[in-house]
């Protein structure tokens, strides 16, 4: 059952040498593209990194070389308001993607086109791994993949044939996430330490990489000081301004 692959997901971040052809790549990507998109923009592209080098040098630029040089396929997927423009261009017209509301409108899509090609590449039996480290260099992996002003590499997605098998994550329980008629914080008293209690025991009973650590403590210190700062000033280099 798709609910079954669903939860099931776990990263694979070590894979087996076998390359994905570009056949198998384009199918995953077409899958992708039946997800929803809002007013059908459609604002993303993808960069499918075959070439060695340029392989290595976003290996070490996303500080991941573990995941993308042991990949069947490495996938950059940016969000894109070129392809938009010149599609405007065609017409003699042009178009504004500025403001925020589109930058919110891209990531969006994205993030829903790429959820799609993770859901089919699991269907097939190949292991994923989302790999944010691309915007730890966005300006160089941009020079490197020659993205043009209205494109913006967001995350990268490494596929391929699993070396490993994870234990399964244990999530929020459901009703942390949902609420009912309006928002209710006070729940999270009880439901957040018997959450660290629940993430603290899968980390000391998993096969590999066993600590003693609560999601709370994990999240505060993660969130503690502000990441990837250069983010904002990339993103209107990019043309997207937030206006």
């Amino acid at each position: 059952m798709v609910i079954d692959l669903l939860t099931s997901h776990a990263s694979v971040r070590k894979y087996k040498n076998v390359p994905l052809s570009k056949d198998e790549v384009h199918e995953l990507i077409r899958a992708g593209q039946h997800a929803a998109s809002s007013h059908f923009v459609q604002a993303y592209a993808v960069i499918h990194v075959t070439n060695q080098a340029k392989r290595e040098k976003v290996a070490e630029l996303s500080k991941n070389p573990q995941q993308i040089l042991g990949a069947g396929a490495v996938l950059v997927f940016c969000m894109d308001y070129n392809r938009l423009k010149k599609a405007a261009n065609l017409l003699e017209k042009d178009i504004d993607f500025s403001v925020a509301e589109n930058v919110l409108v891209g990531a969006v899509d994205v993030g829903l086109f790429a959820q799609n090609v993770v859901i089919a590449a699991e269907s097939k039996g190949y292991g994923i791994c989302f790999i944010g480290g691309v915007r730890n260099a966005p300006g160089e992996i941009s020079e490197l993949l020659h993205l043009p002003e209205g494109v913006a590499p967001l995350f990268a997605i490494t596929i391929g044939v699993p070396d490993e098998a994870n234990e399964v994550k244990p999530r929020l329980p459901v009703e942390a996430i949902i609420h009912e008629n309006g928002y209710d914080e006070k729940k999270y008293d009880e439901l957040l330490p018997a959450y660290d209690q629940t993430m603290n025991d899968y980390y000391m009973s998993r096969g590999s990489n066993q600590k003693n650590a609560a999601w709370s403590d994990s999240m505060a210190t993660f969130l503690k000081e502000p990441r990837r700062t250069h983010m904002k000033a990339f993103l209107k280099k990019q043309g997207f301004e937030f206006k």
